[in-house]
């Protein structure tokens, strides 16, 4: 069989993507009314199309199903807790009252997107699944998450719909003018077939302009309306929400493949699946730059796969951007959608991908607001000191609270759920951002620790060098005190005088103390050392009066 009929007879029965975009939300405006991003989108009004879902745990008990506790059985109890909450209802609705740090909102207006493709005449409509914002409490991240489904469709379909749907703009431009690796167009689709938006990736001027005044790049168009009301943070658009890219344009996503024999894909085939290729050239060999050494190692869960068997079962891959489920559609179970694994899929599988890029991108955003607060310091100036340290303690305290709410090791005692996850986090490499970013933060905390114990110490150090020579102003004083000077019985004014003439030049030991207390504090520390010589010690002492010149500029 050559390539060519060979890849006219791959289909792909039903097939399934949901994309996963990570976005970093910028802080809220100093005396906003609003404690957190999301109550933002508690507004129900026209300029306002998403609502917040109300989800299988806090709705109806009858409309919870199998499938839900399927799901949430899959997660061990702290798990759950970050996932659910602990208790129903809405009513106060606060992380720490025992109800989930995340808040989905959901739009229903958008009902289809459709796809242009490069080398086809004919667009694609893929129906919308979910067009979900999941925010995440004391996290200034946001997660846009996108299903679309198909049926019966080629399998170079398939590979280019993964490969160029989740773009948030094209990394350069081909020789016609389009978007490099991207779609030729991109519309979505009310339900009644109106197009509410498009992308206009061929529009190079727009962002090269951008990127040369804002020094960011810009988001195709049908993006940012998916997006609305949140805007760009480095845009001309007015906004309260606002958010900027936090990684790679690419957007990580989850595929699901029912396909009539999977048995019929190559290596290079799942190779460039789970990797995001594209289909490349039809009728070609297999592209010898896929790094195919170890790919069943390092990119397969084969457990349940078995080719040689008259069911061939199922096939998990993951690359860390992307995982991928592939199966047999005349396989009752894999089709499933309530108990079997397109159920599984959709809500299980889902979420063992979702809480890892959530790890990166809350780990990423930490990192970058650290950045920010260094690069707002500026040393010679008090308030901007201050605000440094203030910045540092609050991402410290943001650190704190992700860790013990949101950072797991494992989440599932099942072993495809442990070994899927574990997969996508190693190829992420949460774990080791994790330790950089703790190893960065104990660094800025040593710092100020350091810092306050430098500063305490001078306090110390002038403290000490004031009693000791207020110990002279003391003994004088108590003079006073003592039958040497009978003063008791004197006028007042003849008292006062006598007063005004020790507390005057008291007062004045005192402050040139304070002025001159680190070379006295120097003298101090000369004058006890007993291998000094009495001529090093007085060479000590007039250093007191000497005067500090400044360091001359540069």
């Amino acid at each position: 069989m050559d390539l060519a009929s060979k890849d006219t007879e791959q289909r792909v029965r039903h097939f399934r993507q949901i994309l996963m975009w990570p976005l970093q939300l910028m802080p809220l405006a100093s005396g906003s009314p609003f404690e957190n991003h999301a109550q933002l989108l508690d507004r129900q009004d026209a300029d306002n199309p998403w609502r917040e879902l109300v989800d299988e745990f806090s709705g109806d008990p009858g409309q919870f199903h199998e499938r839900h506790y399927s799901e949430f059985v899959t997660f061990l109890p702290y798990v759950q807790r970050f996932l659910y909450g602990e208790g129903g209802g809405l009513e106060g609705r606060q992380a720490h009252d025992g109800e989930s740090p995340i808040r989905i909102f959901r739009r229903h207006d958008v009902a289809r997107v459709r796809m242009r493709y490069k080398d086809r005449d004919s667009p694609v409509d893929f129906d919308i699944a979910h067009l979900d914002l999941y925010f995440f409490y004391d996290i200034e991240v946001v997660i846009l998450v996108v299903e679309i489904f198909a049926d019966d469709l080629e399998l170079r379909q398939v590979h280019d719909t993964l490969y160029r749907f989740g773009r948030a703009y094209p990394p350069s431009w081909d020789e016609d003018g389009s978007g490099s690796h991207c779609l030729q167009r991109a519309e979505w689709l009310a339900s009644d077939g109106r197009v509410l938006a498009a992308s206009d990736y061929e529009k190079r001027s727009k962002y090269l302009s951008f990127v040369s005044r804002f020094r960011a790049p810009c988001i195709s168009s049908h993006w940012e309306f998916i997006l609305q009301p949140l805007v760009l943070h480095h845009s001309d658009e007015c906004g309260p929400l606002r958010y900027r890219q936090i990684e790679y344009h690419r957007m990580p996503l989850v595929a699901y493949l029912a396909m009539d024999d999977p048995r019929t894909l190559s290596r290079d085939d799942f190779a460039r699946l789970v990797l995001v290729t594209g289909p490349g050239k039809r009728g070609a060999p297999p592209a010898a730059e896929l790094p195919l050494d170890g790919f069943e190692s390092r990119y397969c869960y084969d457990r349940y796969w078995q080719p040689q068997a008259e069911q061939a079962g199922t096939r998990l891959l993951s690359c860390g951007h992307a995982v991928v489920m592939v199966g047999s559609a005349q396989d009752a179970y894999f089709t499933g959608t309530e108990n079997g694994l397109l159920g599984q899929f959709r809500h299980q599988f889902f979420l063992l991908a979702l809480i890892p890029h959530f790890h990166k991108a809350a780990l990423l955003m930490l990192s970058d607001r650290l950045v920010t607060a260094l690069n707002r310091l500026r040393i010679g100036q008090t308030e901007s000191v201050k605000d440094f340290k203030r910045a540092i303690r609050q991402i410290l305290e943001v650190f704190l609270r992700f860790t013990h709410r949101y950072w797991f090791y494992e989440i599932s005692d099942q072993a495809q759920a442990r070994a899927l996850f574990g997969m996508t986090r190693e190829h992420l490499g949460t774990e080791r951002l994790y330790a950089e970013v703790r190893e960065e933060i104990h660094d800025m905390s040593q710092y100020l620790d350091s810092d306050s114990l430098r500063r305490q110490s001078n306090t110390v150090v002038r403290l000490t060098v004031v009693t000791t020579a207020g110990l002279i102003a003391t003994i004088t004083t108590g003079v006073l005190g003592m039958n040497l000077l009978d003063a008791a019985q004197a006028p007042f004014a003849d008292r006062l005088a006598l007063f005004t003439l020790v507390a005057v030049p008291s007062a004045l030991l005192t402050g040139f103390a304070i002025a001159k207390s680190k070379p006295l504090s120097d003298f101090l520390e000369a004058l006890s050392d007993e291998r000094l010589t009495a001529r090093a010690k007085l060479t000590a002492l007039t250093a007191v009066w000497r005067r500090t010149r400044p360091p001359a500029d540069g």
